[in-house]
């Protein structure tokens, strides 16, 4: 019986250390600074390709001075193009790094509110569903957008700052979804631990929810 009680304690000891030790775990946290607020998000580990693009993009400023240039309310915002850099908002939408990332989609990255993903081009030129270098778009309807999944890379999420993505997704804008008044982005990138993150965002990875 005592037996049985050391190794009962040895578990729950081995188990609580293995919680406080994914607490404790930091991760990157991507700040999206923008004039109507700032927008938090962390990226996934298991679409790591679409990760570290991201990361890489973030830290160098390939995103700084670039706008949300296509947004709809109670669906999505849309950003990360360098040619909204440019005087000319014709070419918005269609630029990006001379390079495309392989698609990442992972059933279990779903189309909920705040969700990161990768824009694209279309089946019929892009069979492959192949991501843009750098063009991304936030889920901001409130229940999703479910018609989309598994057929664009989800690879992050809004932690903080949703509020911020519903004020963009409402701007004036013209009859080609571009917001009327620039919307202009730069990010930071930094990191937090889980318990930071839960402090201060109030989310809580699925991993440590387990236990």
């Amino acid at each position: 019986m005592r037996r049985i009680l050391v190794i009962v304690a040895l578990f729950a000891l081995c188990t609580s250390c293995s919680s406080l030790f994914s607490r404790q775990k930091k991760e990157e946290v991507v700040t999206i600074k923008t004039r109507l607020g700032d927008i938090h998000l962390i990226l996934f580990d298991d679409t790591p390709q679409h990760k570290d693009n991201f990361l890489k993009l973030a830290r160098t400023g390939f995103y700084d001075g670039t706008t949300f240039h296509r947004v709809i309310d109670d669906f999505m915002i849309q950003g990360g193009d360098p040619n909204t850099k440019d005087a000319n908002p014709d070419n918005d939408g269609t630029g990006g790094p001379d390079y495309k990332l392989n698609a990442e989609i992972r059933s279990n990255h779903r189309h909920i509110q705040g969700a990161i993903a990768a824009a694209r081009q279309g089946d019929n030129v892009n069979p492959d569903r192949m991501s843009s270098g750098s063009q991304f778009y936030i889920v901001e309807k409130i229940d999703g957008t479910p018609f989309l999944d598994n057929k664009y890379t989800v690879f992050g999420q809004v932690i903080g700052g949703m509020e911020v993505v519903e004020k963009i997704a409402e701007v004036p804008k013209d009859r080609r979804d571009r917001p009327t008044e620039d919307v202009k982005m730069e990010l930071e990138v930094n990191k937090m631990s889980h318990k930071a993150m839960e402090k201060k965002f109030g989310y809580i990875f699925p991993e440590d929810e387990k236990k």
